[in-house]
């Protein structure tokens, strides 16, 4: 098996294919396909802009933020304790359930390789729109601001799940064949840098139809998440402040329509591919008979929901038969096509940014603020204020808050648990295969030896 860095000479070829496909104005380009450049694709804003489209088509259709079984909506969950996995033991997805991956695993290797190549995709962009004489600069800050934001996001979370990885910046095939991992550290100094330039590049407005581009909203919105992560909690809650107070562009909406295509919660959602298609989420998780075909809702999810809770009535959907209950995620309602989409893949939302914040100011003291916030999540679900009191009784509200509004989105139940240090303590008792060195997945093993820089591998593996 070729690695990224081996096939890295064929991402342009590639992203060049996938606009010959979709962008008519290219077509009429007179270059032979063979002689397509780089600085033919940006010197047209509409050939352009189909590079970044094509990015977002990738990252829904592959790697870390694709949906169904491949994604980590499904393989954290199942990884952490939000799912069960009923599926065959001998295919590579169980191994998740079990905490028993190892470096030939072709999810984990699928992941490091999709990322990267969205990435040195993000980077051609970012190159070629720099180089560019006929851009406009208006043309050439939307177009960097939105490949920042992906290599942003991307290296985000590879960190989060590989540790230390490489921050790759260039397209030199020579550079990137031999590139060295960059600590956890220094990853999230670029990651940092990379937002707060595409904050100041990116559209100041969400005015671009359905939010399928990322605005400076969205780059803020992942910065706060990353300060959180880096206890930065002022940077946190001024992050998420200014999403929050952008209080004509977004809204927390009614339970039942917070996963709709019109959503005013969403900040940021990828679209699907066709007309009437609807979420790779959906069609996975619904199931309609039992025992379910790969997946359920672990149990103890479930019992830690209060009953008045209308996340549950709305976001859980149980299926029985006999004595046998399952219950699956019903964020996504639509399990096939609809006679036009009714749903699209949500990346960025709202209610996020009020628990952030909420987070953000219990850490700084503020606990009526803190209070303030994590009600306005609670009183949306249905359920009383919180009766919290103490700093940690607040924090522990917070966490469990986070618990019952982001399940099965992104992986957001196993990097709460590893950044507040409970991931052994919460998944001891529960998953027999775990370990230690688990909040960790291992380096592909395929990368290990064809780039002896990117060594050691993680522990444990």
């Amino acid at each position: 098996m070729k690695t990224t860095y081996i096939v890295l000479p064929k991402i342009f070829y590639l992203l060049i294919i996938g606009l010959v496909s979709s962008c008519q104005s290219f077509v009429e380009v007179d270059l032979p396909k063979s002689q397509l450049t780089t600085e033919s694709v940006f010197e047209d804003y509409n050939t352009a802009e189909a590079a970044l489209t094509n990015i977002y088509t990738s990252i829904r259709e592959k790697g870390i933020l694709t949906g169904g079984q491949l994604g980590i909506s499904n393989q954290l969950g199942n990884y952490a304790d939000e799912i069960t996995c009923v599926d065959n033991p001998s295919k590579a997805s169980y191994n998740f359930y079990r905490n028993s991956l190892l470096p030939t695993n072709t999810y984990v290797t699928g992941y490091w390789n999709a990322a990267y190549n969205q990435i040195y995709a993000a980077n051609l962009v970012i190159q070629g729109t720099k180089s560019s004489k006929n851009l406009t600069a208006q043309q050439k800050d939307q177009l960097e601001g939105e490949a920042l934001f992906i290599r942003a996001l991307l290296h985000f979370y590879l960190t989060n799940i590989f540790g230390d990885i490489p921050y790759a910046t260039q397209t030199d095939y020579k550079q990137n064949s031999i590139i060295s991992k960059t600590s956890v550290d220094q990853v999230y100094r670029l990651v940092v840098t990379d937002l707060q330039d595409a904050s100041v590049l990116l559209s100041s407005k969400d005015d671009n139809p359905g939010r399928l581009q990322p605005s400076v909203s969205a780059a803020q919105a992942l910065l706060s998440r990353v300060y959180l992560y880096l206890k930065a909690y002022p940077e946190a809650s001024n992050s998420a402040s200014a999403v929050l107070n952008q209080s004509s562009e977004y809204k927390l909406e009614n339970i039942s329509n917070v996963f709709l295509i019109s959503s005013s919660e969403t900040i940021w959602q990828l679209q699907s591919e066709l007309t009437g298609q609807n979420t790779a989420d959906g069609a996975f998780f619904i199931f309609t008979s039992v025992p379910p075909p790969s997946v359920s809702l672990d149990s103890q999810l479930i019992a830690s929901f209060n009953a008045a809770d209308l996340r549950k009535t709305n976001w859980i959907k149980s299926v029985t038969k006999g004595s046998q209950t399952y219950f699956h995620s019903y964020k996504y309602k639509e399990k096939d096509f609809t006679a036009t989409s009714k749903e699209y893949a949500i990346v960025l939302r709202l209610a996020e940014q009020y628990l952030i914040r909420a987070e953000a100011r219990a850490y700084q003291g503020d606990l009526i603020g803190a209070k303030e916030d994590l009600n306005k999540i609670r009183n949306r679900a249905g359920l009383n204020n919180v009766a919290a009191v103490t700093h940690q009784e607040i924090l522990d509200a917070i966490h469990l808050e986070r618990r019952w509004e982001l399940f099965t989105e992104y992986g957001h139940r196993f990097f709460d648990l590893k950044r507040s240090g409970k991931l052994d303590s919460s998944l001891n008792g529960i998953k027999p295969g775990w370990n230690s060195s688990d909040a960790l997945f291992p380096l592909p093993q395929n990368e290990l030896t064809a780039n002896p820089n990117l060594r050691p591998q993680n522990t444990g593996y």
